[in-house]
C-alpha cells in the first residue's frame, strides 16, 4: 500500500456505492435516506447528471439554523454546487489538498462525465493511517532482519 496511492485504489477497497437524490427530493428524504444507509452526505443526482452535494453543514447551516421545513424544503433550494471533483488517478495528498482548501469532505470521483464513487475525509484518513502502519512495520521487519529483501 503506497501512502501516494490514487483514489483508484481506495474505491477498489471501499467500493463504488453511491447514494443519490433527485433535486426535487424533499429535504427530510434527503437525511432519512443519509441516515439510513450512515453517510454525511448524498450526491444530487437528475438522471446521471451530477447537480450538487447535500451534506450535514448543508442541512444545519440552510434548513436548521434558517427555520425551514425539512418535510417542504427541496434539496435543489440548499444544496452546495458547484461540485468539485475528482478523477481515478488523483492521488490521496491531491484530494486532502482539495478538501482542505476547499473546506469539503466528500469528493465524487467522475470518469467520462459519469459518477464512478465518492470519496469521504475519512476514507483518504484511512488510508494514509493503514499506508503508514504498512510502512513502519516493513521498515521493523527490515531492521530485525525478517525483511525479505
Amino acid at each position: 500500500m503506497n501512502i501516494s496511492g490514487t483514489i483508484d485504489s481506495i474505491l477498489n477497497l471501499k467500493g463504488t456505492n453511491v447514494w443519490s437524490v433527485h433535486p426535487d427530493s424533499t429535504v427530510f428524504e434527503a437525511v432519512k435516506l443519509m441516515a439510513d444507509k450512515n453517510v454525511g452526505a448524498l450526491l444530487v443526482m437528475d438522471g446521471e447528471r451530477l447537480v450538487g452535494i447535500f451534506s450535514e453543514r448543508d442541512y444545519t447551516r440552510k434548513v436548521v439554523l434558517r427555520g425551514k421545513s425539512s418535510r417542504e424544503t427541496a434539496v435543489k433550494e440548499i444544496i452546495s454546487a458547484p461540485v468539485i471533483s475528482v478523477k481515478r488517478d488523483h492521488t490521496v495528498e491531491d484530494c486532502m489538498r482539495i478538501m482542505t482548501e476547499n473546506r469539503i469532505r466528500h469528493l465524487p470521483v467522475i470518469e467520462n462525465e459519469r459518477v464512478v464513487g465518492v470519496v469521504s475525509i475519512g476514507d483518504l484518513v484511512n488510508w494514509t493511517i493503514s499506508a503508514q502502519n504498512m510502512a513502519l512495520n516493513q521498515m521493523e521487519d527490515f531492521i530485525t532482519g525478517k525483511y525479505p529483501g
